[in-house]
């Protein structure tokens, strides 16, 4: 190709910018880079805000430092590109606590995202089944097996261990439910090593040996200042042009790439590009594949989500364990299904006045009535139900907040990985320079979602014919 490259990103999201970023570093000299965002404001779920007079994150709070394999995690290596890594901090307080029989308790150790690997370990919070876990004589899942993660808790340890451990920190996470997520997708060192062990403690003990963690290395991660900073930083030095509140309305093949139909249907603008990059919600998308590959459209837009909303106050001198927060099974039949003191859990946003941030998550997958309640009686049930699991009756907020996410966090359905893997398989084949990426299509979280938006870089510069470094 003689001319430079045009390359269009469709969302402004994390995902979308780390598109950009590597396509800056690793496409020929020249090529420009849009980035088309529907909404007013670049970052997607990262949000930093402001309340009382202090920065915190309205959207998502932080980043793994490591990748699953135990080295540096995609957030981390970008932060590092950015010449933000300075800025890192990481929790003061680690330890969380779950809301169970109506008070705290500690969060065991030694579980992978509350699967144990030491029964005895979990025995203050769930009983395991009596005849947990027993060595079948063959590994717990087939070669291309995939099943939702409460079915095979279950099936081992029990109830409990699923209600009052796995099941509130996968909604901790994702907002839905044990048994109705993928393992392959939400937990994908266990589900490798259930292929090979027999039990499900052995395979937990095996995928932690896969990943060890040097003892006292920080788990997360988030910057002094604010994930916007990260989200500021990735847009200028992707060096591309930023169109906010710009719906991407129609994709078109055109002989030489794509024509992209932008903005409203009454002044509709058209621009040509030789590849597109869509890292968008599952739904959007599928409407602007559906007439370009009807199949893939199905696919991807079969995907569901859960909405959630982040209820942060403002607390003058509160009664606070020392804690980073604490998890709620549903089975406590609570409004909120998780808290976070923020600044307890972050030293950097400890204040001298005493003023506590704390901030509460709402919202089940298939659960979601609570949403329909406006804002003031939200922050007044969060407010009653944080005062009644503490056991004291915390003083009036100063000031709140109600950040709402609509369709925010994806469920993943057992086999969701196989799909997506044809759906990607089938696009390629019929249409090389479109890409899809995000948190649909990946996994949650920053690094998962960096990973997918720089790895559909690279597909479109192969796609194109090479980088030019």
């Amino acid at each position: 190709m003689s001319r430079p490259w045009r390359v269009a990103v469709v969302g402004g999201g994390i995902a979308g910018l780390a598109a950009a970023v590597r396509l800056r570093d690793r496409a020929p000299a020249g090529t420009e880079i849009i980035v088309y965002e529907q909404s007013g404001a670049l970052g997607g779920k990262l949000r930093t805000g402001e309340l009382a007079g202090q920065p915190v994150e309205f959207g998502a709070e932080s980043f793994l430092m490591r990748d699953p394999a135990g080295g540096e995690s995609a957030a981390v290596t970008l932060i590092r590109r950015l010449g933000l890594a300075e800025r890192i901090v990481h929790p003061t307080v680690g330890q969380a606590a779950l809301a169970v029989d109506g008070g705290l308790r500690p969060v065991p150790g030694g579980t992978l995202v509350g699967v144990p690997g030491d029964l005895e370990r979990v025995a203050t919070v769930a009983k395991p089944a009596a005849d947990a876990d027993r060595d079948g004589g063959r590994p717990l899942l087939g070669p291309d097996e995939d099943v939702a993660v409460g079915t095979l808790v279950r099936a081992r340890l029990g109830d409990q261990v699923v209600d009052r451990l796995v099941d509130p920190m996968l909604g901790g996470v994702y907002a839905g439910r044990a048994d109705d997520l993928s393992l392959v997708t939400t937990m994908p060192a266990l589900a490798r090593a259930a292929r090979v062990e027999h039990t499900l403690t052995g395979a937990v003990r095996a995928a932690q040996a896969a990943a060890p963690r040097a003892p006292g290395a920080p788990v997360f991660g988030t910057l002094a200042g604010g994930l916007s900073t990260l989200v500021e930083a990735a847009a200028t030095a992707s060096g591309a042009t930023v169109r906010l509140n710009a719906a991407v309305r129609e994709l078109t093949p055109t002989a030489a790439g794509w024509r992209l139909t932008v903005g409203p249907t009454r002044d509709p603008e058209l621009v040509e590009a030789d590849a597109v990059v869509l890292a968008l919600p599952a739904r959007p998308a599928a409407r602007l594949l559906a007439p370009v590959t009807p199949e893939v459209a199905t696919t991807i837009g079969g995907l569901d989500y859960a909405s959630v909303a982040l209820v942060t106050l403002a607390l003058p001198d509160p009664e606070l364990p020392a804690l980073s927060g604490f998890l709620v099974p549903a089975t406590e039949g609570l409004l909120i299904k998780a808290s976070t003191f923020f600044t307890t859990k972050w030293g950097h946003l400890a204040r001298p006045d005493g003023i506590a941030l704390v901030r509460a998550s709402v919202g089940r997958y298939g659960d979601e009535t609570s949403l329909h309640l406006a804002d003031p009686d939200l922050v007044a049930t969060v407010h009653r139900e944080l005062s009644g699991v503490l056991g004291v009756a915390l003083p009036a907020p100063l000031a709140s907040h109600v950040q709402r996410w609509g369709g925010a966090l994806p469920q993943y359905a057992p086999g969701h990985g196989d799909r997506v893997a044809a759906a990607r398989t089938a696009l390629r084949a019929a249409h090389p320079t479109l890409v899809l990426a995000g948190a649909g299509l990946d996994g949650v979280g920053i690094p998962v979602c960096v990973r997918s938006g720089e790895t559909a870089a690279e597909e479109i510069i192969e796609a194109l014919g090479g980088s030019g470094s």
